[in-house]
């Protein structure tokens, strides 16, 4: 028998795939096209361990597969460099970020071609490439230009630690995305992209996407579309009587009459305006107390109500009832107008400052379920909808019917307009660090704001000695005088440009579209070409992006889609998130995800060099469903190696086929049928478990007794290619197949008929209790139906993480897990 050598062909074959171009991608194919993509990794220096490698195995098998059925196959590759991981990186290594970045991204480089993906190189790019960010500051200056980019001074999010303004979605529970500090507020002139405008489209077109139910959702929740009303009240400083409009948004008109007091954030702008002499002191000290809280501190549910009165009073439009009005910082500049009614019979947070305060409640919706004493005064908010009462004009109406009419009497007096809101807010650009894309503006004392001009595109980011933040508020950038100096565009007198950078976000937010034509140097991208690849057919990546990348993706996409350059408005048509890979910590003792800092990353360089790649491949994939997190575990890979050797010696024993074995027809077409669903459903673990059975039952003599006819011979090897492609490109040569296994072969096809086999429905428990039931085929082994059990979502609700400590298989009858 032929020895498996994988330390030598493996290698070889990836030697041989590049220097015979095999997985370039050929735009003048007369196939039909397919992209698959992976969310490209920034270039870190701690490179790649097992949990990356499942990411990329995944999007590779789902790559050779739809080769092997016939696509024209894009998959590319290339890195997200710029912004504060890389420069983060730099920093703590006191390495210059275009070393660093350079450095790590030939290292991922190095480790990603043992993986042996299907990538093409020769479309790389990489976001820190000045002809890549050319065409990212081109993409901003069409946003200007449309006055979708927009300066402004507000509060932004800023993390101490890493010393530059943060985006809202870059904020997770009141720290920085990136390093967890705690954000606070400061007052800067900043950069936004007025995201907002296309709020409703992109919260329409998510139902056009073929994406996971809980990444819509999140995005769904994000955007927060609100149907409502905007209302308007009259705000009267009693010492000067004099006036202000100020807007209120409510998804509740129907409780109008029950508005007793006002209440505005702390930032809003007509606070100084309506403060009383008297209260001024209290008030600017709550308001410089309110800046130092973090938002999510501000709208905790559990924080006791603070606020301070104005003085001041407002009209309600609907009784003309004078109300005081408030600040307090439960209420938020950045979310509807920054003010509220307060309507306590009917917001709990309302009824709490009320309570605290001493301030009137009044009932204006009626409802059996409201709490009351035994007097029968309310004990606590009811928020739901009932009969209106105390409504002048609107009682006995029920909420929707009286709601609308109250709109309506406002809107004919001009106080009032239906509306819809969103919690979305624009997105924050700037970012006050050095290794990102220059923003192309430039500032003149007579011309004032002007964008660089398309021609002198890139604005290169100039060499620096000193790349770490200021802190002061200030880019990096700002103390290189002769690059800040310039002339103006308009009057050829002289300027001085913006020194803020683009965030780390704005590359990869249209990435997706350059691999169509990398090396354009007269575009961002070839319009014929990008309309033949994209959109992207598969994206896979983790849901941690859903909020950020792929929100930003999206919405760069439907304005390219709006200025007529491409003719498709969503970028992934179908998208995929896999789980973790997860293991003990040494520090902590939890089975966590994978890091340096827990102390729990595996390298996968020993796993190859010990047992070859395409075993760490199938590995990755058999260790648990793969939008799951599983636990790794070192010894587990002995399985598929056992399996990969025996695989090996049953095709190489069968180089000489055996006449049509009878008994094995009906295995081959049931296999065939097992590994195509399998792969079209994303069960790559028991798919693999589907091949062991079959090679168990080849070599078992009262099965196929180790001889293979050519047909199923040849089939098993295009089979086994998606996963493990150096193994099947070896055999296909073997067994007198010219040229690469993806170039030659065709998917094989199954008849339903003799695919189907008897089935058996058995029972799976817990810890000694039944949580659900598999079905499987008669003769299925053991290691297929452990691997089903453990698949079940209801028996890993059950497991909750552990690893089971025992897994025995009663045939025909039972799977009992023990934990």
């Amino acid at each position: 028998m032929i020895p498996y050598d994988f330390r030598t062909l493996e290698p070889q074959w990836r030697a041989w795939w590049e220097e015979n171009r095999v997985n370039e991608a050929k735009d003048d194919s007369p196939r039909a096209k397919y992209y698959c993509l992976d969310m490209f990794p920034y270039p870190s220096g701690e490179g790649l361990h097992v949990g990356h490698w499942r990411n990329y195995v995944l999007s590779d098998v789902w790559s050779r597969y739809q080769r092997l059925r016939g696509y024209q196959v894009l998959h590319p590759m290339g890195w997200d460099a710029f912004g504060l991981p890389a420069e983060n990186f730099a920093i703590k290594h006191k390495i210059h970020p275009r070393i660093s970045t350079a450095r790590n991204i030939a290292n991922m480089k190095r480790q990603l071609k043992i993986i042996g993906a299907m990538y093409d190189w020769s479309r790389e790019i990489s976001t820190c490439d000045p002809e890549y960010y050319r065409w990212t500051q081109w993409i901003f200056l069409r946003m200007y230009k449309r006055g979708l980019a927009y300066r402004s001074t507000a509060p932004v999010n800023w993390c101490p630690s890493c010393r530059v303004g943060l985006a809202n979605e870059e904020v997770v529970a009141g720290g920085c995305e990136r390093c967890g500090t705690a954000v606070v507020k400061r007052d800067l002139v900043q950069w936004y992209l007025r995201i907002t405008a296309y709020a409703e489209r992109l919260l329409r077109d998510l139902e056009r996407l073929d994406w996971p139910e809980r990444v819509k959702t999140m995005q769904a929740n994000w955007i927060g579309r609100s149907e409502g009303a905007r209302i308007t009240f009259t705000a009267v400083h009693p010492g000067n009587q004099t006036t202000y409009p100020i807007d209120v948004f409510t998804t509740r008109p129907d409780t109008l009459f029950g508005a007793t007091y006002m209440v505005l954030a702390p930032e809003h702008p007509l606070v100084p305006a309506l403060t009383m002499a008297a209260r001024r002191k209290e008030v600017e000290a709550y308001r410089e107390q309110a800046r130092n809280v973090r938002d999510v501190d501000r709208t905790a549910a559990t924080r006791p109500k603070t606020g301070v009165p104005l003085g001041s009073v407002a009209i309600n439009p609907a009784n003309g009832n004078r109300i005081p009005i408030w600040i307090s910082d439960y209420v938020l500049m950045g979310y509807g107008t920054g003010a509220i009614m307060a309507v306590p019979a009917h917001d709990e947070r309302d009824f709490e400052f009320a309570r605290t305060f001493n301030l009137p409640v009044v009932e204006v919706v009626y409802h059996h379920e409201t709490a009351r004493d035994a007097n029968g005064r309310i004990q606590a908010a009811y928020t739901g909808e009932g009969t209106m009462i105390q409504s002048k004009g609107f009682d006995g109406l029920d909420s929707q019917t009286g709601g609308r009419g109250i709109v309506e009497m406002l809107t004919r007096q001009g106080k009032a307009e239906a509306t819809v809101s969103y919690r979305l807010r624009d997105w924050l650009f700037s970012r006050q660090r050095y290794w990102g894309e220059p923003i192309p503006i430039v500032y003149c004392e007579k011309c004032g704001e002007q964008p660089v001009p398309e021609e002198q595109l890139p604005v290169l980011l100039p060499e620096v000695e000193s790349y770490e933040p200021t802190g002061t508020g200030e880019s990096p950038l700002a103390s290189i005088t002769e690059w800040v100096n310039t002339v103006c565009p308009v009057c050829g007198g002289p300027a001085k440009r913006e020194t803020d950078t683009m965030p780390q976000w704005a590359g990869s937010s249209w990435y997706f579209l350059r691999y169509a034509s990398p090396d354009d140097t007269a575009a961002a991208f070839d319009r014929e070409k990008v309309d033949k690849w994209l959109p992207v057919d598969m994206y896979v990546g983790g849901v941690e992006h859903a909020i950020l990348h792929l929100l930003y993706a999206r919405f760069f996409t439907k304005v390219l889609f709006d200025d007529g350059v491409i003719s498709f408005d969503e970028p992934f048509t179908r998208l995929f998130n896999q789980g973790m890979i997860c293991r003990k910590s040494e520090k902590t003792g939890r089975v966590e995800k994978m890091s340096k800092s827990k102390g729990n990353i595996v390298s996968p360089d020993g796993l190859v060099e010990k047992y070859g790649t395409d075993a760490v491949r199938m590995y990755e994939l058999f260790v648990g469903p793969p939008e799951q997190d599983a636990e790794w575990n070192d010894n587990g890979i002995e399985g598929i190696s056992r399996f990969l050797h025996r695989a090996w010696g049953l095709i190489t024993s069968n180089l000489e086929p055996s006449a049509n074995p009878e008994r094995l027809l009906r295995a081959r077409h049931r296999l065939v049928k097992q590994v195509t669903e399998g792969l079209e459903s994303f069960k790559f673990n028991t798919t693999i478990s589907r091949m062991m059975e079959f090679v168990n039952f080849a070599l078992d003599p009262e099965g196929g007794d180790g001889k293979l006819d050519s047909d199923t011979r040849n089939a098993f090897i295009v089979l086994l290619a998606p996963f493990a492609p150096h193994m099947a490109e070896e055999l296909w040569k073997l067994v007198g197949k010219q040229n690469s296994v993806f170039d030659t072969a065709v998917w094989p096809s199954f008849d339903e008929g003799l695919a189907s086999a008897e089935k058996m429905t058995i029972a799976v428990q817990v810890n000694g209790k039944v949580r659900g039931t598999v079905e499987l085929e008669a003769d299925s082994s053991d290691e297929t139906a452990r691997a089903e059990a453990l698949a079940q979502p209801n028996v890993q609700r059950y497991l909750a993480g552990k690893e089971p400590r025992k897994i025995i298989v009663v045939p025909g009858r039972l799977v009992s897990i023990v934990v």
